[in-house]
């Protein structure tokens, strides 16, 4: 099929790629015309595993194109993608200003009917207002039929995840258009679900509020386990045996972050007002998370009664491995609160360096190595389970730390070789390890 995709960001990159990969003509489009000429060159803004591979391996078999005119984009396709962002708004709400650009884009370019396929997450109803302001900006005689497809990606696992999903939501009114797109899909070998329109926005928004939630009430049990002297460890296999809670999004730790579970959460906490529905469970989890990523703060100044001038090895900024995504990283507030405080932050990760530049305090001085930001350091405060930080080993870690201290925020370390390295080892519901 003849595919246009608009936004090359994080998902549309990713869906484009893909879509090209299992046999389609796609052309991504997007306005920013230095992003465009990177990635006709081969080169994606983003990192995610995989991806460059297919990207120029597609480029290079004539399966995909870039342009940033939306004539040349459009022309002679039969689906065009939405896929731009939807930031969050000042209430909380998502912002459908590029939405709405790309509608008008799409209405005064569009010269054959199209079936247009929202992959965007946006509020339930959005598909119908697309439907409407495409229609008010036409300028010539053509139908387009709407599609909600969401996406399940999870960063880091992007294009695994489009090949081995759990599913494929497609909503619609038009049942000529979801057997199209139906389709379209089959050679991904996902189970499909076909289902109307606003019930696919919807589980998108379910999916993410569950799973934030989820993460949220394992982080309050691990407090309450450090409290009470229990292992949330062992409370979590426990739980994670029943089948009715399963063991995923059980393993506590400092919160969640990205581009999604910040904004989705608050999203339908104010769809909800909007609609007169209280959400508050899922506004309760946000708030929770927002209290949990300053939870490694609290304790370091449990164990410290001064950080003033202490170096500290901070691990990890992006907000989850394999991702250089820097967005609601708890890096951020993490580094921020230490910073206040006096406390002179080396800090390091394997493929975020640049992004978390533009986003962390001017203060904080970056390291091109794992050894070089924990050299001569007070503590090491892990804040990404990233590989290269797991299978540093302990020994290493104390004979490069100027006192053998971790604050580790991902319980990346089993207690008991902790316990026989003799470092002093702080991590989340768990017992503290005081290096004896």
């Amino acid at each position: 099929m003849n595919i246009a995709v608009i936004g090359t960001g994080y998902v549309g990159l990713v869906s484009g790629v893909c879509l090209a990969d299992i046999g389609n003509e796609v052309t991504c489009i997007d306005i920013d015309k230095g992003k465009i000429e990177g990635l006709k060159n081969g080169e994606p803004p983003i990192y995610e595993k995989g991806l460059e591979e297919l990207l120029n391996k597609n480029i290079s078999n004539g399966n995909l194109n870039f342009t940033s005119k939306y004539n040349e984009g459009l022309a002679n396709k039969n689906i065009v993608y939405i896929a731009v962002g939807t930031p969050q708004g000042d209430d909380g709400s998502a912002d459908l200003r590029f939405v709405e650009a790309a509608c008008k884009d799409i209405a005064k370019n569009l010269r054959q009917d199209v079936i247009i396929v929202t992959k965007s997450t946006v509020p339930v109803g959005t598909n119908d207002y697309i439907d409407a302001k495409i229609k008010e900006y036409l300028t010539r005689d053509v139908s387009i039929s709407m599609v909600s497809n969401p996406e399940f990606l999870r960063q880091g696992s992007a294009v695994y995840d489009t090949f081995n999903g759990d599913r494929i939501i497609i909503g619609s009114q038009d049942q000529g258009a979801l057997q199209t797109i139906e389709a379209l899909n089959i050679p991904f070998n996902v189970p499909i679900v076909k289902t109307d329109l606003r019930s696919a926005e919807m589980i998108k928004y379910a999916s993410n509020a569950f799973l934030a939630t989820k993460i949220s009430f394992i982080n309050e049990i691990a407090n309450l386990c450090e409290n009470v002297g229990a292992n949330v460890e062992n409370v979590s296999k426990g739980m994670g045996m029943d089948t009715r809670i399963g063991e995923a999004f059980l393993d506590a730790g400092i919160g969640y972050g990205g581009s999604c579970f910040p904004k989705d959460t608050k999203a339908i906490v104010s769809m909800g007002r909007d609609f007169g529905t209280t959400m508050s469970i899922i506004e309760s989890a946000d708030q929770a998370n927002v209290h949990q990523q300053s939870i490694i703060v609290n304790k370091i100044n449990q164990r410290f009664d001064n950080v003033r001038g202490k170096k500290i090895a901070l691990l990890g900024l992006a907000f989850k491995p394999n991702t250089d995504d820097m967005r609601d990283a708890p890096s951020i507030r993490v580094s921020q609160k230490l910073i206040d405080q006096g406390a002179l932050i080396q800090a390091y990760d394997p493929i975020a360096m640049d992004n978390a530049r533009k986003v962390l305090h001017e203060g904080i001085s970056f390291s091109s190595t794992l050894e070089e930001a924990l050299d001569n350091a007070d503590l090491a405060v892990i804040l990404t389970d990233w590989k290269e930080i797991k299978e540093y080993s302990l020994e290493k870690f104390k004979q490069v730390l100027n006192t053998p201290i971790i604050f580790d925020g991902r319980n990346i370390f089993d207690l008991q070789e902790v316990k026989q390295s003799g470092i002093e080892y702080h991590s989340i519901g768990r017992p503290i390890m005081n290096g004896e």
